[in-house]
């Protein structure tokens, strides 16, 4: 069991090792394995969904990929190349499909607009004769008046002042 463990654990720090080194720019031979890889799944994929300018241009690519470069920068001119085109082919994917999404979209509009119209022309409206109506109105000459009773208050009898006369010594 301990055998096992340590062929995993080795394993593990192979894996790793190798991964990093890969990751910053080592094995050159397994960059190119993949690009090529990666290329030429491209390919099979333009090919399957019937884009014929994608296959070319994948196409381009995997050949310039089996001549032989005389230089690294014409190497690294062709992989910089190569990620140019997937990038476009990627941007046309997305944006074709943006197209055919509006134009679904202005598809279910049309098809609701024409079964709105459709509903419009069963609508049966029957024709109506309206008769004039006249009411007689009866004639009033005068303006009506209104009485308002108001009860008087009645009348408080208070009896009158009485003089008092008051004789102050001095006067006259």
């Amino acid at each position: 069991m301990k055998t096992q463990a340590f062929g995993w654990l080795a394993a593990a720090v192979l894996a790793a090792g190798l991964n990093a080194s890969y990751h910053q720019g080592g094995m050159p031979w397994a960059h190119e394995m993949v690009d090529r890889v990666g290329h030429n799944a491209e390919a099979v994929i333009a090919l399957a969904t019937g884009n014929a300018d994608r296959f070319l241009a994948e196409a381009q690519v995997v050949e310039a990929q089996n001549e032989a470069a005389p230089c690294p920068l014409q190497a690294a001119l062709a992989r910089v190349q190569s990620r140019i085109a997937r990038s476009e082919a990627r941007f046309d994917r997305l944006d074709s499909a943006i197209v055919a999404r509006e134009e679904a979209q202005a598809a279910r509009i049309e098809a609701q607009r024409a079964r709105i119209d459709a509903r419009i022309a069963r609508i049966r409206i029957p024709a109506v004769a309206v008769n004039r109506v006249v009411v007689p109105m009866p004639k009033i000459d005068v303006c009506p008046r209104i009485r308002v009773n108001v009860p008087r208050i009645p009348r408080i009898q208070i009896p009158a002042t009485p003089v008092i006369h008051i004789d102050v010594p001095g006067t006259v």
